[in-house]
């Protein structure tokens, strides 16, 4: 597929995605979206590519949806817009890859959704994050009412959607929606180095990481006949880390994350829940197994 709005690039096993229409900020309007779920969908598959970088060209990372095609859209398309939108972020979240966000400016709206569906956001100093849509009478429709209380909790993430407030890198740092804040010339410096160290690291089975904070292990105590409460369901984001530990027991060398070495033992509430519902190291690993070879 030839891209009109993104440049593809691949170099030393990773692989870059810059959003390139710096007149309109980035917005996403549906051809783009076409064009990030092809481009992901060959990532994927591609065995060259082991992390990808998401970037914007320009002062923008992502403005957010693009308002002028939005505004010519009908109730039935503005509903197929949002699902290609939401399906675009779940495929950036699931894919068998790490996926870095380098944000460089605005991540607003849709911008902020997508940086959220990548692993890890490393923020310029210059980057500003949000999500405005009340302001156009309408709620985060990629995934922002889901994903945003995951990251910083529920109540900042009810102050950030209801206000449509606009915040600088350092607070987005703060509060746990960034992972590191770097000056503006040493943003795509500092997410090479973090992607060349999961590539150094020799990440194992990336794939059956990535899906294991929620779907899997859900859907595994859901087959014990038990169900998942809401206040599980937040506990479930620490799994991640204890299903390394298992990986670590099974595999020849200790199981890293984004060339990170993952330290946490085999206990905490994450575990607990695990042990609750049934599911001991063996049956653990049995899931991940079979999930993998999907």
């Amino acid at each position: 597929m030839e891209y009109k709005n993104i440049i593809f690039e691949k170099k030393d096993g990773i692989g870059y995605v810059t959003m390139n229409r710096p007149k309109a900020l980035n917005a996403l309007n549906t051809e783009v979206l076409t064009e990030l779920d092809d481009v992901f969908r060959a990532i994927d598959k591609d065995d060259e590519v082991q992390v990808a970088i998401v970037t914007g060209e320009g002062r923008s990372f992502i403005a957010g949806a693009d308002i002028a095609q939005m505004s010519e859209l009908n109730g039935t398309e503005g509903r197929d817009m949002t699902i290609q939108g939401q399906l675009v972020m779940e495929l950036i979240e699931t894919i068998n890859k790490p996926v870095i966000a380098a944000v460089n400016g605005f991540a607003l709206g849709g911008g902020n959704e997508l940086a959220m569906a990548c692993d890890i956001r490393i923020a310029s100093e210059k980057a500003k994050f949000g999500q405005p849509e009340v302001n156009l009478g309408i709620i985060p429709g990629y995934g922002g009412t889901q994903r945003l209380p995951r990251l910083v909790g529920k109540g900042m993430a009810k102050k950030l959607i209801y206000s449509a407030e606009m915040i600088d890198a350092q607070e987005a740092y703060r509060i746990g929606l960034v992972q590191e804040v770097v000056p503006a010339e040493e943003l795509m410096e500092a997410a090479e180095k973090l992607a060349a160290d999961g590539i150094d690291a020799k990440v194992i089975n990336i794939h059956t990481i990535k899906p294991l904070d929620e779907e899997l292990v859900i859907a595994a105590a859901r087959e014990t006949g038990r169900v998942v409460t809401v206040e599980e369901h937040s506990v479930i984001g620490g799994l991640g880390s204890a299903v390394c530990d298992v990986l670590s027991e099974k595999a020849p060398t200790r199981v890293m994350k984004i060339g990170i070495n993952d330290t946490f033992g085999e206990s905490g509430p994450a575990l607990e829940l695990l042990k609750k519902y049934g599911l001991d190291t063996d049956s653990i690993y049995a899931k991940i197994k079979a999930f993998a070879c999907e």
